[in-house]
């Protein structure tokens, strides 16, 4: 028979275990669920977000995913992205379903290659209509073996209300995401590399 403190010590270790299996990564994380609204669609390393070949401002993000060490390329990781458009708005259509009716349809997923790199296409987003808040381009994370999370924003350097604190951010989710667009032709480029659970809770 099993005396009264073994028992109890045998259910604390049991809740405890439980509890870490339950933990999330990253903490609570609205929207993170999108990442699996792909369906069918293979997913590649390189895509092109819709309205690209009509926008005047044209970007081109790319970069690579680490291992949590910062050195190891990252495979086979999915990237959600997702941003406003020219008028600061996440655009939908009559036909959007799940999280397009709010995150737009300009959005695309990615899974990195061998390298760990990524690079996608898209527009140069705006400002929310009359208001301050930079403009940015949103990312969630899904690693093979682990729940999806979030990770700091795409900011741009030259954007006037990029504040301070997203500048000098002391621990950026994923790494800094503050980039500098560069090059003369149409299309302006800028890299952000991001590194596997880098001041991400739980991980």
């Amino acid at each position: 028979m099993v005396r009264p403190l073994y028992l109890s010590l045998l259910i604390l270790l049991f809740c405890s275990c439980a509890e870490s299996q339950t933990k999330l990564i990253g903490g609570p994380c609205e929207g993170c669920e999108a990442i699996y609204e792909y369906g069918t669609k293979a997913l590649k390393a390189i895509d092109t977000i819709p309205g690209f070949k009509e926008s005047s401002n044209k970007i081109k993000i790319s970069g690579t995913v680490y291992k949590v060490d910062g050195k190891t390329p990252a495979k086979d990781v999915i990237l959600y992205i997702y941003h406003t458009n020219s008028k600061g708005i996440y655009p939908s259509n009559s036909g959007s379903k799940g999280w397009e009716r709010r995150h737009g349809y300009m959005r695309t997923w990615l899974k990195t290659d061998a390298q760990g790199s990524y690079t996608f296409y898209t527009s140069r987003p705006a400002s929310y209509p009359n208001a301050t808040i930079p403009q940015h381009i949103h990312i969630t994370v899904k690693e093979p073996d682990k729940n999806e999370y979030y990770i700091e924003d795409i900011y741009f350097s030259d954007d006037p209300y990029l504040t301070s604190n997203i500048k000098n951010r002391a621990q950026p989710r994923g790494g800094k995401g503050v980039v500098s667009l560069s090059g003369s032709g149409k299309i302006k480029e800028a890299q952000r590399n991001i590194v596997l659970g880098l001041h991400i809770p739980n991980y």
